[in-house]
């Protein structure tokens, strides 16, 4: 096919310019240099981005739409025992094939001297899937669903969760009082 010089749009970046029209790729020139970029090194893509001093995730995920876990996942259990001989069940779910949740439990969970170790092992596994999710899935990690997270975790009042979840709480925008927004209408400068 024999390429015709056009004024249109790139079918990627949208930007105009003369360019050797191809009805395959609608593609400028920057772009088609970037699409055989990383045809034949792949891992350029990923220099590029730290070079432009863009989080790669950021980039891969800019327009990416968060979706929810499944009902049903995939899942794998492992016995392990700790340093005290107690026994505990891990399990992983997974979604096409990437870890997505964690979850930990032992046989003697009803123990009291194990209530305060559960807990803790809750928020982490509890943290630990928020960010597998956010890995895996592009979940997007905000302060809501690390308290929400939290909240879950604790057991009992003032257990380490739930004393972590005040404490970040006071970090939650709220919303501006009538008084304090009238004070902020008033600063504002109008050019």
């Amino acid at each position: 096919m024999k390429a015709t010089k056009a004024n249109e749009t790139c079918s990627v970046c949208a930007g105009k310019s003369d360019r050797a029209a191809s009805e395959e790729d609608g593609l400028c020139p920057t772009c088609t240099s970037i699409v055989e970029l990383l045809k034949n090194k792949p891992d350029v893509l990923q220099r590029l981005v730290q070079r432009a001093g863009v989080p790669i995730m950021a980039c891969l995920q800019s327009k990416h739409v968060e979706q929810e876990l499944p009902d049903v996942l995939d899942g794998v259990r492992y016995r392990t025992t700790d340093r005290e001989r107690n026994t505990w069940y891990v399990s992983i779910s997974e979604l096409d094939g990437n870890p997505v949740e964690i979850f930990a439990s032992t046989a003697f969970d009803r123990d009291q001297h194990l209530q305060s170790r559960i807990s803790n092992l809750t928020t982490i596994t509890r943290l630990i899937s928020l960010t597998l999710r956010h890995i895996f899935m592009g979940e997007r990690l905000t302060l809501e669903k690390t308290l929400t997270q939290l909240k879950r975790s604790s057991r009992q009042p003032n257990d380490l969760p739930d004393m972590l979840g005040k404490i970040l709480a006071n970090y939650i925008e709220k919303p501006a009082t009538p008084k304090e927004q009238k004070a902020t209408d008033d600063e504002t400068v109008v050019p």
